[in-house]
């Protein structure tokens, strides 16, 4: 969305204060463990953009609490699979041996929008090291949330979505919808329906850049708006408005949980004779 249209959108600017009024109106509150996928341009003009959406966030969690976002770098992967846009055959091997190898302090988002690069690089975040699938935090459980994110199935036992599991963490989907809500793939991983499959990315072992391939889930987000609004209607979401921004907040626990039943369930189904 263009500055333009957001003024025109608006009867008066977002600013630093009357997000994080939004945003404990919504629920959030210091202290509190929580998972942000984010649209700056749904939230309307703001003034500061992307640095005040930040500084209104961790006002309201205060260093008490903890802020986790995805910063994850798709282009860091195995070519022949690419499709948006996909990249002629020819071109795969030049790829795997020239990519820049991972690097958490330097390496950007791709495609994760404003919010998310702003973030990438506050003072005090941590990031995991995963080289596709990275994750950074900022407050107090920030490098528990990010250490030892593991290689292979990258969004499993061993990932920052299963650490906010464990600290019964909530999410924030502000101004975006489930389809795009990072925590369902822990539910996917321990449903155990979807398949493996071989994925590549370039990262530095022993300080050298290396193409390493390695096994993770072929993760599918096709369902995900159908477990969202299904989701929805069991009481469990309080929603609410961030500036323009049509948003959602709940339980980590409870959304994983849910999705795993809910895919389990139809898997079995579809095994019945």
């Amino acid at each position: 969305m263009s500055d333009k249209k957001s003024i025109q959108d608006v009867d008066s600017p977002r600013t630093r204060a009357t997000l994080a009024a939004d945003l404990r109106a919504l629920g959030l509150a210091p202290g509190m463990i929580v998972l942000v996928h984010s649209s700056l341009s749904a939230i309307g003009y703001v003034v500061g953009a992307s640095v005040a959406v930040v500084q209104a966030l961790l006002d309201v969690l205060t260093a008490d609490g903890t802020l986790v976002m995805p910063t994850h770098t798709s282009e860091n992967s195995e070519p022949s699979y690419w499709q948006h846009p996909p990249v002629p055959e020819a071109w795969w091997p030049i790829i795997r041996e020239s990519l820049p190898a991972f690097d958490p302090a330097i390496t950007p988002t791709r495609q994760m929008g404003r919010i998310v690069e702003t973030f990438r690089t506050w003072p005090g975040v941590c990031r995991s090291d995963h080289p596709a699938l990275s994750f950074a935090a900022w407050g107090r459980h920030a490098a528990f949330v990010t250490a030892d994110h593991a290689l292979e199935y990258s969004l499993g036992e061993q990932s920052p979505l299963a650490r906010v599991y464990d600290l019964d963490g909530f999410v924030l989907l502000l101004g975006i919808g489930h389809g795009n809500n990072t925590s369902l793939h822990l539910g996917e991983y321990r449903a155990c329906t979807s398949g493996d499959e071989l994925q590549g990315a370039a990262l530095l072992e022993d300080g050298r850049r290396v193409w390493k391939t390695y096994r993770d889930t072929d993760w599918n987000d096709d369902p995900f708006p159908a477990i969202g609004v299904a989701f929805d209607a069991t009481g469990q979401t309080r929603t609410g408005k961030i500036g323009s921004a049509e948003s959602r907040l709940f339980r980590q626990r409870a959304v994983v949980d849910f999705a795993q039943q809910w895919l389990a369930a139809r898997r079995d189904a579809a095994e019945q004779p």
